[in-house]
């Protein structure tokens, strides 16, 4: 895993063990390729369904799905969830956990 990625976890890990007795959740997102504006205007087509077909779900993420993941974890539904980095990439990284610190 790539030095930032590691210190990023661990900063939300210990965030969440210190803000916990205050009432704070601690959470990340890592999302995978989404399909942004700035992803679109920066890849051709062909360089965009070579990613998908490589994502276990067929398909890269959009924006859209991302929010979705944040707003559940700033929920009351997520009430209990407190510390992790929930990885939301249509499975790349189970397809490919090795990848991530490549």
């Amino acid at each position: 895993m790539r030095d930032g990625k590691a210190g990023l976890i661990s900063l939300v890990k210990t965030f969440a063990v210190e803000l916990a007795p205050k009432g704070v959740r601690v959470n990340a997102v890592a999302p995978g390729a989404i399909r942004t504006p700035r992803v679109l205007a920066a890849t051709t087509e062909e360089r965009r369904e070579a990613s998908a077909r490589s994502i276990p779900l067929g398909r890269m993420g959009e924006p859209e799905e991302i929010a979705k993941v944040v707003t559940f974890l700033a929920s009351d539904l997520a009430s209990y969830v407190t510390g992790p980095t929930l990885v939301a990439d249509g499975g790349a990284s189970v397809k490919f956990p090795l990848s991530l610190g490549s």
